[in-house]
C-alpha cells in the first residue's frame, strides 16, 4: 500500500500532505557516426553506454550492476491479454549494454538508440531537471566514446525522426490508479494527448512519415500515430499505448506509458507536457469526463493539428462542432481548473501549471511566434523562416532539413537550441547548477533515491537493479532483494530515518 492507499496521487487523504503523481521520461537519442554512415547504430550506441564514466560512483565501483528484467512484462496489454513469453527479453544476453546510474536513471541501448530513462520524480519541474540531466549524461558519454580507441566520432541528437521514415521514442510514464476503468481513461485522456502538441510539439520540416510533402509541422511524432489504442511502440503506434507494466504494486497501480509526445529541448514544453497531463489524470481519477471532446476521427485530428502552424485548423467533434487544437485545450483546461480551484488538496505546483497552461494558450492564440522564446516549434520555425527569407529557400531545400536536425544537437557549443539559450533567446526554468547536480544525485522524494544511493554507496556490491527492486550482495556473499514496489518508499527521508536500509547487511524491506 502506498502512503495514499487508493487515493489519487495528487490529492491529500485524511489531512495528509498532498503528494505528486510519480512521473518519468524516457528519451531515445538519435546517433550519427561521422564519416561512417554504414556503421551499425547498435554498435555505436553500445559504445556510448559502455564509455560513460558515472562521476557519482565511489572508489572501487564498477558498471557491472545489470538491469534486472525479471519483473518486466512489456507485452501485457491493459485490455486483458498478454502477448509475452514466460520471461522478458533480456538484451544483455546479446551483449547490448544496460546500466544503472547513481542518479537513479537507467542508461541503455533500445532499438539501436542509446536511451536515458530518467529516475522517477513527483513534480513537473523535477521532471525537467532530470530530463535535462540526461542530455548532459548522453553528451559526455558520446564524447568519451569518441575519444576511445578506434571508435567513430559521434553526434547525438534529442529528436524523434531520422528523415528516412523512422521515428524513435520520447516516452512519458505516469502512475495511475488501477481501479480507474481503462476504456474510460482512454476516451477521456486522448483529447488531451492529441491536442497538447500545440505547446509541446518539437517542430519538423516535412509532412508525412518520409517527409514526402514539403512544409513545416508542429510535431515530430504526429505522422507516426496510426491508431487510437495499441500495444506496439514501433509500429501501429497509438494515441493511447495499452502496455500494462506497472513497475509498482500491481493490484493498486498501473503505469500509463505515453508514446505520442516529442523529444523537447524547451524546458517549458517538457514542464507543460508532463504537468498538464498529471492534472488531466487527476481530473479523470476524480470522475471528470472528457470523452465528449474526442474528435470523430482522433488519428486524423493528430495529423490535422500538427500540419497547421497557424493553429487555425479545426477537427470535428461528435456534437457537430468544429474546434481547433487550442479550442480543445481551453475546454480541457476549464474542467481541470474547476477541479483544482485554489489548489487545496493538490501538490503545490498544481496552480502554477494551471497558470502557465492558460498563459501559453493565450499567447499561442494571439500569435504563435510570440512563443519563440519559450517553445520548441515556434523557436525552430523562426530560425527556419529566417534562412528561407535570406536565401529564398523552399521547404524542400536540404539546408532546412539540416537546420531542423541541428536544433536538437545536444552539444552545448554546437546545438542550435543550446546556442539560443546561451544568447538569452530561450527562457529556462532550471539552472546549470540544478541540472549538473542531477547528473549524480537522485530525486529525494521517490524510490529513485534508494536506487541511486545503493549504486553510489555500495558500488560493486549491487548485483542488479530494476525499477521496483535492487539486489545487493551482503558480507556473506548472499543476494539480498530489496523491495521498492511502492514508488513512494525509499525516499531520502525514509532512508535517513532507517540508515540500515542502504547497507548490504540491512534487512530486506517489503
Amino acid at each position: 500500500m502506498t502512503p495514499h492507499g487508493q487515493d489519487t496521487p495528487g490529492q491529500a487523504a485524511g489531512g495528509q500532505v498532498p503528494r505528486g503523481r510519480i512521473i518519468g521520461t524516457e528519451i531515445e537519442f538519435g546517433i550519427v557516426a561521422v564519416g561512417q554512415p554504414l556503421l551499425s547504430s547498435v554498435v555505436t550506441s553500445t559504445q556510448v553506454v559502455k564509455a560513460y564514466s558515472d562521476p557519482g560512483e565511489g572508489a572501487g565501483a564498477t558498471d557491472d550492476a545489470r538491469w534486472d528484467y525479471g519483473s518486466e512484462s512489456p507485452l501485457r496489454d491493459a485490455r486483458g491479454f498478454d502477448l509475452g513469453a514466460a520471461r522478458a527479453y533480456d538484451p544483455s544476453e546479446f551483449g547490448v549494454t544496460n546500466r544503472v546510474l547513481t542518479n537513479g536513471a537507467r542508461f541503455y541501448v533500445d532499438h539501436a538508440h542509446p536511451e536515458y530513462s530518467a529516475p522517477e520524480v513527483d513534480s513537473p519541474l523535477d521532471a525537467v531537471i532530470w530530463d535535462k540531466a540526461g542530455e548532459l549524461v548522453m553528451h559526455r558519454a558520446g564524447r568519451e566514446s569518441s575519444a576511445t580507441g578506434d571508435n567513430a566520432e559521434l553526434k547525438l541528437y534529442k529528436n524523434n525522426v531520422d528523415g528516412k521514415g523512422a521515428s524513435y521514442g520520447a516516452h512519458e510514464n505516469f502512475l495511475v490508479r488501477r481501479d480507474v476503468d481503462f476504456d474510460a481513461l482512454t476516451l477521456s485522456l486522448a483529447p488531451h494527448l492529441l491536442s497538447r502538441q500545440v505547446y509541446c510539439g518539437a517542430g519538423r520540416v516535412g509532412i508525412g512519415q518520409f517527409g514526402e510533402t514539403a512544409g513545416f509541422q508542429i510535431s515530430q511524432r504526429a505522422d507516426y500515430i496510426e491508431v487510437l489504442t495499441g500495444l506496439e511502440t514501433t509500429l501501429h503506434r497509438g494515441i493511447i499505448n495499452t502496455r500494462d507494466e506497472p513497475h509498482a504494486t500491481d493490484e493498486t497501480w498501473r503505469r500509463l506509458h505515453v508514446i505520442i509526445g516529442d523529444a523537447n529541448m524547451s524546458e517549458l514544453a517538457t514542464y507543460l507536457k508532463v504537468g498538464t497531463t498529471c492534472l488531466v489524470l487527476d481530473a479523470i481519477e476524480a470522475g471528470i469526463d472528457f470523452a465528449d471532446l474526442l474528435p470523430v476521427d482522433p488519428v486524423e485530428a493528430v495529423h490535422v493539428i500538427s500540419h497547421d502552424p497557424t493553429l487555425t485548423a479545426t477537427v470535428a467533434l461528435p456534437d457537430g462542432r468544429e474546434v481547433t487544437g487550442i479550442g480543445l485545450q481551453r475546454e480541457i483546461l476549464a474542467r481541470v481548473s474547476a477541479l483544482i480551484g485554489d489548489g487545496s488538496g493538490h501538490p503545490g505546483w498544481a496552480t502554477e501549471v494551471l497558470a502557465q497552461w492558460r498563459e501559453i494558450l493565450d499567447a499561442l492564440e494571439q500569435n504563435p511566434m510570440s512563443c519563440a522564446d519559450r517553445l520548441d516549434w515556434p523557436a525552430k520555425l523562426r530560425l527556419l523562416e529566417g534562412f528561407r527569407a535570406r536565401d529564398s529557400l523552399g521547404w524542400d531545400h536540404a539546408r532546412l532539413a539540416l537546420i531542423d536536425v541541428q536544433y536538437h544537437d545536444i552539444d552545448p557549443d554546437r546545438g542550435l537550441y543550446n546556442r539560443l539559450v546561451a544568447k538569452g533567446a530561450m527562457r529556462r526554468l532550471t539552472t546549470d547548477e540544478q541540472v549538473e547536480a542531477a547528473v549524480t544525485t537522485p530525486p529525494e522524494s521517490t524510490r529513485a533515491w534508494a536506487r541511486g544511493r545503493f549504486l553510489a554507496e555500495l558500488g560493486a556490491r549491487v548485483h542488479a537493479a530494476g525499477w521496483d527492486h535492487v539486489v545487493v550482495v551482503d558480507s556473506r556473499g548472499d543476494h539480498r532483494h530489496v523491495d521498492l514496489a511502492d514508488p513512494y518508499t525509499g525516499t531520502r527521508a525514509f532512508c535517513d530515518a532507517e540508515p540500515a536500509f542502504l547497507t548490504a547487511d540491512g534487512p530486506p524491506r517489503s
